[in-house]
C-alpha cells in the first residue's frame, strides 16, 4: 500500500461559511473512496483543490511523485465534427488501433466510434469521456457526480469498469446504490472535518448513527450524574459534619464532561401537498403515438395510469422517456392518437429546464409564498425551504443570483407547496444530498395522490416505485414485473455482452499477457455464469410455489393475478436461461 495523496490541516473559508477546517486524510493506491457528506460541504471545492483549479487558505495538500490523476470532465471538450475516434486520439496522443481497443471496453463501436460525437447522447459522451481518461493510465480518478444523466444501462457500464479498473478512485456521488457497488471505502466531509471509514457507504452510515446514539447515552448518563452531585452538594455543604463530603463531590463535579457532539445538518423536512385519494386511471392513453412533426418516438401506446400508484418511468436515453413525459404534461402535442386525464386531476409538473424561466426579481420566500397553495403555514414554507438548503438570510436572496442548482431545488420546493394531487417529475433528485433524496422519497411514499417520474438513483426509484413503465424501441408499456427485477434484466444484458464480447476483444499469441488476460477473463465469465445458476434456481423455486398457489385458488380475480405473476416469473427464467446459454458459449469459445 503506497500513499498516493495526502491532505494535511486544510483549511477553506467562503466568508462566514467553513468548508475545511484543520482537516486531514490520506487517500492511497489500493482501494475505492466514495466522498460523501451534505450539500455545500465543500466536496467539489476539495477536488478543485486536488486539481489545483483552488487553492487553500491553509495546510496544504501532497501530490507524491508517482501519483497521476485522472478527471472525469463535465465540460465539453469536443471540436465541431469530430468523431469519437479522432477525440481520443487526439487527446490521448495514442495510436487508432488503442484507442479502439479502449473504446471497445465501453462498447463504442461503429456508428458511435466513427460518426460525430456530438451527435451522440450525454451518457454516450461520458463513455467516449472515460475511455480517454482510461488511455491515459492514471492511478488516480476524480469522479464528481459521474451518474448525473447517465441511464441505468451506461450507469451498469461504468460500474463495471469502476469494478475492473485496477488503480484507486474518489467518487463524490449522491447515489447510494452507485457507491455500494463501486466503493469499499468512504470518506465522510461533515462541519470541516474528514473522516475516513474503512467500509462501504452503508456500514458508514450505521456506524455514524451508533457513534451519536452513544455518545448521546453517555452525555445523559454524565448529566444525571451531576444533578445527583449539585443536590449533594447544595444540602450538605453548610453543615460542618458534611462539608467535607460536599467538598469532595463538588471537586468530582468539576471533573465530569459532556463529551463533544459534532452538530449535524437539520433533517430535512418535506412533505408532499396533502389530497384527498381518488379511484380509478388518473391517466388514459388510447391508441397514442408520440414524437415530432418529422419523427414518430413510439406508437401504439395503450396505457391506464391509476390513481394513488407512482409509477416510475425507465429506459435507456434517447429512447423517449422526455417526450412520453412532456406529451403526458401537455408540452408536447400527441402525433395521433388520444390521451386524457381524469376529473379532478390538478397536474404539477418538475422538469430540469423550468427554472430558466423563474422570475429573476423575485426572492426566494416571495416566490414560495406566490405558489403555495392558499391557507399555506409560513413554518410550513421555511422548512421546506430549509430543506431545500435555502436556509436564514438565503431565503432573502433573487433568484438572478442563484445557480443552476439552486433554481432547480428553488423550483421543486415550489411544487410541494403547491395543491396538485398529481405529480409528474423529471429527475427530481439531482442536486440533492443524500439525506433529502431519502427525505423526498419518504414524503412521496406517504403522498396520497399520484406520482409520474424518471430517476437515474436506482435507490430512490426502488424506495418509491409501485409501478414501472418502459420505453423502448418504439413502444411504452407497463413492464410486468418490479423495478428490482428490471435492474436484475439489466444486469444480466450487460453482463451478458460484457461475457459476449471477451473471445473478440482477446489478445493475439504475439501478446506477452496472453494466459494473464484470458484467465482473468476467463474467471470472470465464470463468476457470472455462477450467479446466473443462482437466479435460475431462484425463479424455478417460485415458479413451481406460484403453480402450486394457482392450483389452489378457487377466486377468479385472484386467480387471474397469480396467473400475471406466473408469467412474469416465467419469462424472466427464460431470460435467465438464455443469458446463461450465452455465457457458456463464450466460455467454450475460450478454451
Amino acid at each position: 500500500m503506497a500513499v498516493l495523496l495526502e491532505i494535511r490541516n486544510a483549511s477553506k473559508r467562503y466568508g462566514e461559511q467553513v468548508l475545511l477546517d484543520e482537516a486531514s486524510a490520506t487517500i492511497t493506491d489500493d482501494g475505492k473512496v466514495g466522498f460523501v457528506g451534505r450539500n455545500g460541504a465543500g466536496k467539489s471545492t476539495l477536488l478543485r483543490v486536488i486539481l489545483g483549479e483552488e487553492e487553500l487558505d491553509g495546510g496544504e495538500v501532497i501530490h507524491h511523485p508517482r501519483l497521476r490523476l485522472g478527471y472525469l470532465r463535465q465540460h465539453d471538450p469536443f471540436l465541431p465534427d469530430e468523431s469519437a475516434l479522432d477525440f481520443l486520439m487526439r487527446d490521448s496522443n495514442q495510436p487508432d488501433w488503442k484507442c479502439g481497443e479502449v473504446a471497445g471496453q465501453f462498447e463504442l463501436k461503429g456508428g458511435p466510434l466513427h460518426g460525430p460525437v456530438h451527435a451522440l447522447s450525454g451518457g454516450w459522451q461520458t463513455r467516449v469521456k472515460l475511455a480517454a481518461l482510461l488511455l491515459h493510465e492514471p492511478n488516480l480518478l476524480l469522479l464528481d457526480e459521474p451518474t448525473n444523466f447517465l441511464d441505468l444501462r451506461t450507469q451498469m457500464l461504468l460500474e463495471h469498469f469502476l469494478r475492473g479498473f485496477k488503480e484507486s478512485c474518489l467518487i463524490v456521488s449522491h447515489d447510494r446504490g452507485f457507491l455500494t457497488a463501486t466503493c469499499d471505502r468512504t470518506l465522510d466531509l461533515t462541519n470541516g472535518k474528514l473522516t475516513t471509514y474503512p467500509g462501504k457507504i452503508d456500514a458508514f452510515l450505521d456506524h455514524q448513527q451508533e457513534q451519536q446514539q452513544h455518545l448521546e447515552r453517555v452525555n445523559a448518563a454524565t448529566l444525571a450524574k451531576k444533578r445527583q452531585l449539585e443536590r449533594f452538594i447544595t444540602k450538605n455543604r453548610a453543615k460542618a459534619s458534611t462539608a467535607s463530603q460536599a467538598r469532595s463531590k463538588a471537586k468530582q463535579l468539576e471533573r465530569l464532561q459532556l463529551a463533544e457532539i459534532a452538530s449535524t445538518a437539520p433533517t430535512a423536512a418535506i412533505r408532499c401537498p396533502e389530497v384527498s385519494p381518488r379511484q380509478g386511471p388518473a391517466v388514459r392513453c388510447l391508441d397514442l403515438a408520440i414524437g415530432y412533426p418529422n419523427r414518430t418516438v413510439a406508437e401504439d401506446v395503450a396505457i391506464e395510469i391509476d390513481h394513488g400508484s407512482r409509477t416510475a418511468i425507465v429506459g435507456d436515453n434517447g429512447q423517449g422517456k422526455t417526450t412520453f413525459l412532456r406529451t403526458l404534461v401537455g408540452s408536447l402535442e400527441p402525433v395521433d392518437g388520444r390521451l386524457r386525464w381524469g376529473y379532478g386531476c390538478e397536474v404539477g409538473t418538475y422538469a430540469q429546464h423550468v427554472y430558466t424561466t423563474l422570475p429573476e426579481t423575485e426572492t426566494v420566500l416571495s416566490y414560495l409564498e406566490r405558489v403555495s397553495a392558499v391557507g399555506t403555514k409560513t413554518q410550513r414554507i421555511l422548512d421546506l425551504a430549509g430543506a431545500m438548503l435555502f436556509r436564514g438570510q438565503a431565503t432573502e436572496k433573487r433568484v438572478k443570483v442563484l445557480s443552476g442548482g439552486e433554481r432547480a431545488r428553488l423550483c421543486l420546493a415550489g411544487l410541494l407547496l403547491g395543491g396538485f394531487n398529481v405529480l409528474v417529475l423529471d429527475e427530481p433528485g439531482n442536486h440533492l444530498d443524500v439525506e433529502t433524496v431519502d427525505a423526498l422519497a419518504a414524503a412521496l411514499c406517504d403522498y396520497a395522490g399520484t406520482v409520474i417520474f424518471t430517476s437515474h438513483d436506482r435507490t430512490f426509484v426502488e424506495a418509491v416505485a409501485s409501478s414501472v413503465i418502459e420505453v423502448s424501441e418504439g413502444r411504452v408499456v407497463h413492464y410486468p414485473g418490479s423495478y428490482r427485477h428490471y435492474v436484475d434484466r439489466l444486469h444480466a444484458e450487460v453482463d451478458a455482452v460484457d461475457a459476449a464480447a471477451a473471445p473478440a476483444n482477446r489478445p493475439t499469441d504475439s501478446d506477452k499477457n496472453v494466459p494473464a488476460k484470458t484467465a482473468h477473463s476467463e474467471r470472470k465469465v465464470r463468476k457470472q455464469i455462477a450467479s446466473l445458476e443462482k437466479t435460475i434456481g431462484r425463479l424455478d423455486e417460485e415458479k413451481r410455489l406460484i403453480n402450486e398457489r394457482l392450483l389452489a385458488v378457487t377466486d377468479p380475480e385472484e386467480a387471474i393475478e397469480v396467473h400475471a405473476s406466473l408469467t412474469r416469473v416465467a419469462e424472466e427464467l427464460a431470460q435467465a436461461e438464455e443469458n446463461w446459454l450465452v455465457l457458456q458459449e463464450s466460455l467454450a469459445g475460450q478454451e
